[in-house]
């Protein structure tokens, strides 16, 4: 059973494409990462692969970047 698991997050603080680069680097770090999206205007990630949550939460926020896994 290998599917991907799609994760939805709210983020704060990003505020250009710089700011997704970095985003993007401490999540791709994590075990079981696939990809991630940003947007800026929606304040928005989606994490694909067998990431932990609260490790995608831990390593945005650690970044400067606080989110929160959108349970809805």
């Amino acid at each position: 059973m290998n599917r991907t698991v799609e994760t939805r997050y709210r983020v704060s603080g990003m505020k250009c494409g710089g700011c997704i680069a970095k985003a993007t680097e401490a999540v791709s770090k994590l075990p079981g990462y696939v990809s991630a999206e940003f947007d800026l205007k929606n304040g928005t990630a989606v994490v694909r692969g067998g990431v932990d949550p609260q490790s995608v939460v831990n390593a945005l926020t650690k970044v400067g970047y606080p989110a929160e896994a959108d349970e809805g």
